[in-house]
């Protein structure tokens, strides 16, 4: 009973329009203070969330996705994928696609991807032709294989939290990254030609496609360094991470010769911002899944599903509406903090691999970011380009049937985000 007040307490804080911190943190500090916990317990479960080597990748991955926005090494990603794909159907809104796994490769966030990319994507294929809710409409949805791609700060949070190995997580994004790009493009493809979008009118030469890869090069070698040296046992995920800072620095100096100490400062300062805010939900989210730990939520769900555990079709049916439903109203790390310990005794209990389960997840909760009410993405995007949120709302659903198709790929055929993290180490 007590575990459903709090709960109720946080849904009522969360429509009254609190933070998200706000709402997580008030129940279950009432909770402690009034079942007579001694006040020490907050300081100890706070540290307890934070003292972590692998959460320390979070700050860095962040902190090389604001980077490559202040070097304007997004910019040479978005002229190479405009002349290697402009010319197929759809044009520009493929350049939008492909950008985004380019650009996936170093920064791991939707969001990053939408705040980097976005107003530049919108204002291109805008003056090409196109209109401005589709062309935002395609940059949020494109967006949503950041975090699928390796690096994922997603992965990174999903990791911490249920001790799943994040090599084999990165390496499991991998075929689904690149597949579901394949998906986009050709469903875009369709709707370029059936909408008659405009196109380059020409092939590229193979002169143009080399001097536009070139300049590339550097910025594409950051994810293979990453996953190279993971597999090599050079360094750890959060090694790798201020690896791939490091070497983004480098060539931000010596081979763009675009960044600055202003760059840096500048990218720092937004870094440090963004960090303290997943800091704060982290620590109120941990003390959440303290109290519905003791509260049993965890056995009770597991209790729950255990009609569906002999039946894993069924039970990933009923796990993938449910994280559909969650992301419509938080984002993906504080859903990731909150629902999955209380989930991951069922899905051990049914057999399912973690790492299967990590990308069904965080799959489930980019697809949240593109949905009413929260829409996260929806709502960056707006922001950057002025494009009204509603407008982007009614032109997103488009892009649903590629993306629940890849979910349901995902889900469905396990081999597709095992085959490579089996294939390597195993």
């Amino acid at each position: 009973m007590t575990a459903i007040i709090i709960i109720l307490g946080f849904v009522a804080l969360f429509i009254m329009g609190f933070p998200v911190a706000v709402a997580i943190g008030v129940p279950s500090v009432l909770y402690v203070l009034i079942n007579g916990f001694p006040v020490e317990m907050f300081f100890n479960r706070y540290l307890f969330a934070l003292d972590s080597f692998t959460l320390l990748a979070l700050p860095l991955f962040i902190f090389v996705g604001n980077l490559m926005t202040t070097a304007g090494i997004t910019t040479r990603i978005f002229r190479f994928a405009d002349i290697f794909v402009g010319w197929l159907p759809g044009g520009l809104a493929q350049v939008n696609i492909l950008a985004s796994l380019l650009f996936a490769g170093k920064s791991g966030s939707a969001l990053a991807d939408v705040g980097a990319l976005g107003q530049m994507q919108v204002k291109a294929m805008t003056e090409k032709g196109f209109p401005k809710p589709f062309s935002a409409a395609i940059s949020v949805a494109s967006a949503t294989v950041t975090p699928i791609f390796p690096p994922s700060i997603p992965y990174v949070v999903f990791g911490a939290v249920t001790g799943t190995s994040i090599v084999r997580l990165f390496l499991a994004g991998i075929v689904p990254g690149i597949a579901m790009v394949a998906l986009l493009m050709i469903f875009t493809a369709f709707v370029g030609i059936k909408r008659k979008y405009p196109r380059q009118t020409r092939l590229p030469t193979v002169k143009e496609v080399i001097e536009s890869f070139l300049p590339t090069i550097p910025a594409l070698l950051a994810p293979v360094l990453l996953i190279g040296g993971l597999l090599l046992g050079f360094f750890t995920p959060t090694e790798a991470a201020s690896i791939v800072v490091a070497y983004v620095i480098m060539i931000g100096f010596l081979f763009y010769r675009d960044l600055t100490l202003s760059h840096i400062w500048e990218a720092a300062v937004t870094t440090v911002k963004q960090t303290g805010a997943i800091c704060i939900i982290i620590t109120v989210a941990t003390l959440f899944g303290w109290v519905m730990t003791i509260e049993r939520i965890p056995m009770l769900f597991t209790s729950a599903m255990a009609p569906f555990i002999n039946n894993k079709i069924l039970l990933l049916v009923v796990i993938n509406i449910i994280l559909v439903f969650v992301g419509m109203f938080l984002d993906s790390n504080t859903a990731t903090l909150i629902v999955i310990p209380i989930m991951m005794p069922t899905f051990l209990a049914a057999g399912l691999d973690p790492v299967h389960i990590g990308v069904m997840v965080v799959f489930n909760l980019m697809i949240g970011l593109l949905t009413p009410p929260l829409g996260l993405s929806v709502l960056l995007i707006s922001n950057v380009t002025g494009v009204p949120v509603g407008q982007v709302f009614r032109a997103v659903p488009i892009f649903f049937v590629p993306l629940l198709l890849m979910l349901a790929i995902i889900t469905f055929i396990p081999e597709v985000t095992l085959w490579i993290p089996n294939l390597i180490m195993n």
